[in-house]
């Protein structure tokens, strides 16, 4: 890239507002691939998330076995069993069963509650390089890709259709082989140069953490959204399920990640304030999902 990484400036974008006449599909179809004997909870999470963040229509893909356990979390979603294997996660045969609905579906969302095998490497691997859709990959996705890379350091380049990744601290390690600093423009352009490894520019990253940084290859923003009461399992989930409900219904990938982490940490901040930051969990923050938007939409 020549140019320069700096912090952007840009107005955060707004969703259009709806039209009278519009239907479920035109809100767009997401897929979540997620969820593990006993981690069932992270690809629901991020299911519930897509939908309270405007999705027309969205699916959880799971493992057989827990397949009935994420669907007793929400009647808003649908259900899609997968291939597993003897520890409960998916398994690579189940590659082909996705394959078929490559097209099916607008936006993936790769990673919640997945676990950690070689099969789910492979897996993930394979749809990232595939899927010609956009696709949001967190937690037990990263850790996959991560795995991948250190096979084949291209793993992540050129990707089919834009792609938006929500590390951690330690998963962005992984990913990129260093810390990205402590300071906000440090952090803002390591994690630009991790995007710069897609020469396409269709790659986003959301580093996580205190005032997330946005980044794409040009440029990056500072979340100011959020509270230490989000420090707790499943939020993450949230925020990934969040981001592919914006993708679904039309924002690019960098507005998406941008409005996704303010509405995340906005939704955050609001049950703080009225739960207090101590007893705050993920499933508050699909609770105050509607005001954070409502909020964003009058401000």
């Amino acid at each position: 890239m020549t140019e320069p990484v700096d912090a952007s400036d840009e107005p955060l974008p707004r969703l259009p507002p709806r039209a009278p006449s519009s239907h479920k599909g035109d809100y767009g179809r997401v897929l979540v691939v997620g969820g593990s004997r006993g981690m069932a909870g992270a690809a629901a999470l991020a299911g519930m998330a897509a939908l309270r963040s405007g999705a027309g229509l969205v699916t959880v893909a799971s493992p057989a076995s827990v397949q009935p356990t994420v669907a007793s979390f929400s009647p808003g979603y649908m259900t899609l069993p997968l291939v597993e294997d003897d520890y409960g996660m998916a398994d690579f045969a189940c590659s082909v069963e996705l394959a078929e609905a490559l097209e099916r579906f607008d936006v993936w969302a790769i990673g919640p509650g997945l676990g950690r095998s070689d099969g789910v490497t492979e897996l993930v691997a394979q749809l990232y390089r595939q899927a010609p859709r956009p696709m949001v990959v967190d937690a037990d996705g990263l850790n996959a890709l991560a795995a991948a890379l250190e096979r084949n350091p291209q793993a992540l380049n050129n990707p089919p259709a834009p792609r938006v990744l929500t590390p951690h601290p330690g998963e962005y390690a992984r990913l990129a082989g260093t810390a990205a600093g402590e300071s906000s423009v440090q952090r803002g352009r390591s994690a630009a140069a991790l995007s710069q490894r897609d020469e396409l520019g269709r790659t986003v990253i959301v580093l996580k953490g205190h005032q997330s940084i946005i980044a794409d290859g040009r440029r990056f923003a500072v979340n100011q959204t959020g509270n230490p009461g989000m420090a707790t399992g499943g939020t993450g989930d949230c925020l990934t399920g969040i981001i592919a409900g914006l993708l679904a219904q039309g924002l690019e990938p960098w507005d998406a990640a941008r409005l996704g982490a303010r509405v995340h940490g906005l939704a955050g901040d609001l049950a703080a304030d009225e739960l207090g930051q101590v007893s705050l969990i993920a499933g508050d923050l699909l609770t105050f999902l509607p005001k954070a938007f409502q909020r964003l939409a009058s401000g």
